[in-house]
């Protein structure tokens, strides 16, 4: 896909998630869509303004700065100054499972993490492709746009939780009551696939992007095939698969089922992307 569509696909995506917002605060009413949404806003309120801390937490990163992040710090320095992006914070994530990830709700605010493992699996070219990958993502504002999708998604299901407590009965109103949680229940399983289908355009877009600031689509597309194959080996001791989206590769693969939230496209189809750019 080209960037305009990718874009375009996001933007109806969001619209989407916006849609299915409305139509939940519809269907429940205002005795219980205000209610919700306080609660919706104090929890992704945290979630917005610290959601790379706690991404950084969970993986037990520990930042590296010029003395002591060595050719790693070096080579996200001369990206970023390529990208034409502010230097952001450097961490390395004490975990045998080859992966990486940005996070940050802006450029300002940015940082980017990559496994011992990976830093171990990788030579130089590859993990240069990695890190320019994850500084497409930063450039692109794609951590935006995953924090507005996991906000509005969040705000859903928090919709259908409160609903399904406090929103029975057992006369007509009751029923009514009923049919309206079952909407926002649908209505907050859309929006997970929406916010998978936003996850997996954008991871086009930041290998195109991430080739062309490393100069060469060949150590991405190689690291890839890589993190996909020690990746099935080697699970991410990572307990919280609603960061699943943050990563260069997903870390659960999952059942059948659970692939149509998968937030990546599958690892064959963005390496045949790449190679195109040859």
């Amino acid at each position: 896909m080209s960037r305009f569509s990718n874009n375009l696909k996001t933007a109806v995506l969001l619209g989407g998630l916006t849609g299915l917002f409305v139509v939940a605060g519809s269907a429940m009413g205002e005795r219980y869509i205000i209610p919700a949404l306080v609660m919706g806003i104090i929890m992704n309120f945290g979630v917005w303004f610290f959601s790379d801390k706690l991404a950084l937490a969970a993986m037990h990163a520990r930042e590296v700065d010029a003395q002591t992040g060595g050719d790693l710090y070096r080579m996200v320095d001369e990206l970023r100054q390529r990208a034409g992006l502010p230097m952001p914070r450097v961490y390395i994530c004490p975990h045998e499972a080859p992966n990486a990830f940005a996070t940050g709700r802006s450029p300002n605010k940015a940082a980017v993490a990559v496994t011992e493992g990976a830093l171990r699996l990788l030579n130089r070219e590859e993990l240069e492709g990695v890190m320019a990958h994850e500084l497409a993502h930063i450039k692109n504002r794609d951590t935006l746009i995953s924090a507005i999708a996991a906000t509005i998604s969040g705000v859903l299901a928090t919709v259908a939780y409160y609903g399904m407590w406090f929103g029975g009965g057992n006369n007509r109103e009751g029923s009514n009551a009923l049919v309206a949680i079952l909407t926002v229940i649908i209505a907050a399983v859309g929006a997970a696939l929406i916010k998978a289908a936003i996850s997996r355009s954008r991871e086009f877009v930041a290998d195109h992007d991430g080739a062309v600031i490393a100069g060469s689509p060949v150590g991405l597309a190689s690291a890839l095939q890589k993190l996909e194959s020690y990746g099935r080996r080697i699970p991410l001791n990572q307990p919280n698969p609603a960061m699943n989206n943050m990563f260069i590769v997903e870390p659960f693969l999952g059942t059948s089922l659970l692939k149509i939230f998968a937030t990546h496209p599958p690892t064959d189809d963005r390496i045949a992307a790449l190679m195109r750019m040859r």
